[in-house]
């Protein structure tokens, strides 16, 4: 079934306005300092009285709603991780009608991050290449923002993601990511294993089987009873991603996030010299939307129905979310669309999906 029609008069007229803005004001900016500014209006939204009336409006359908990791989502669509890094913009992100926040990465040991510039646009792929390099202020900072936002009512579900801190050595890295797990899980709804960032020497070789088993074995026991992820790599196989879905279904986690950003750099439309300046970082945005949506649909034929499997890479609008629900996705993220698309991005998906499901 065709879902182009998703839109209403009110949501085009809103996008052709942002992306107007975008091409004669925040393209100009560096994407990073966009990003910051772009976090001050998130912050503002965020404040009790604005996010009251703009959660009115952004709501999802009845219809939209899920239940998984035994917890509730008022909508299928939420912001995958590298969005808001410290916990400081879940607020704001949920009143502007996303489900649910996925936060960090969060590390033991607070880090900078590369340095700049690491990230870069390319506009005409509707795409992002980055090298944040898990720049955040640590997980211990990020307790006491996590704690007061489980307080508030009518929350999105809050994600917390962890990587492996960049000056442990990869040996370590079942004891670096256990001080975080220690410290987020408590405060966390769910909880996710990052292996699959480029950006950061050495993680995504605890893909492999022999690493990944005792690493995600380790976090599990310590995690209690907090729903447990991993987050894979769009590069992996195909066999290689059966092997790992037998891994998190043998152990029992509680769902797999699939994929993180590719450092493939086939097919675009950005001219090598823009992609050469941009240099070496994970891909991200509409390019990635393929491969992602394959790596769903062979997750799916190895884990059970009722496990929870949470698509991101290069969904842009509720035609691409619906499609992958319908291929077996639980939840669904985005991140990079929402700097093509603008503040009213997840407002524009829940009202689309509505619209979709009501004609079916």
């Amino acid at each position: 079934m065709t879902y182009g029609a998703s839109l209403t008069a009110s949501q085009v007229r809103g996008s052709r306005l942002y992306a107007a803005l975008f091409s004669l004001v925040l393209s100009k900016f560096d994407p990073e300092d966009a990003h910051h500014l772009g976090a001050l209006v998130i912050r503002a939204v965020g404040n009790t009285v604005f996010r009251s009336v703009k959660a009115g409006a952004t709501r999802a359908s009845v219809s939209d709603q899920v239940q998984t990791l035994g917890l509730h989502f008022d909508s299928p669509f939420g912001v995958a991780a590298g969005f808001d890094k410290d916990a400081t913009l879940v607020a704001g992100l949920g009143a502007l009608g996303f489900g649910h926040i996925e936060v960090g990465t969060l590390t033991a040991v607070a880090q900078p991050g590369n340095p700049r510039p690491r990230l870069f646009r390319l506009v005409s792929d509707r795409a992002v290449i980055n090298r944040m390099g898990f720049n955040n202020g640590g997980a211990a900072a990020a307790v006491p923002r996590l704690t007061k936002l489980r307080t508030q009512k009518n929350r999105p579900v809050i994600g917390v993601n962890i990587g492996k801190s960049r000056v442990v050595a990869v040996e370590d890295a079942t004891a670096d990511y256990l001080v975080s797990t220690r410290l987020l899980a408590p405060v966390a709804d769910y909880l996710v294993v990052n292996v699959s960032s480029p950006n950061t020497p050495g993680l995504r070789g605890l893909q492999e089987l022999d690493q990944l088993e005792p690493l995600l074995t380790a976090v599990k026991a310590e995690c209690g009873s907090t729903p447990l992820l991993v987050k894979i790599s769009p590069d992996l196989t195909n066999d290689e991603v059966v092997r790992i879905s037998k891994l998190v279904v043998r152990l029992g986690l509680a769902g797999i996030i699939a994929t993180n950003t590719t450092l493939s750099r086939d097919g675009l439309n950005a001219s090598q010299a823009a992609v050469e300046l941009a240099g070496v970082g994970g891909l991200s945005g509409a390019p990635l939307a393929a491969r992602s949506l394959e790596v769903l649909t062979v997750i799916r034929t190895v884990v059970p129905a009722e496990m929870c499997v949470i698509s991101v890479g290069g969904v842009e609008n509720a035609a691409d979310v619906q499609v992958r629900l319908d291929a077996g996705a639980t939840l669904v993220q985005g991140y990079t669309a929402f700097i093509y698309r603008g503040p009213t991005w997840a407002w524009q998906i829940n009202r689309g999906l509505a619209r979709i499901r009501a004609v079916r």
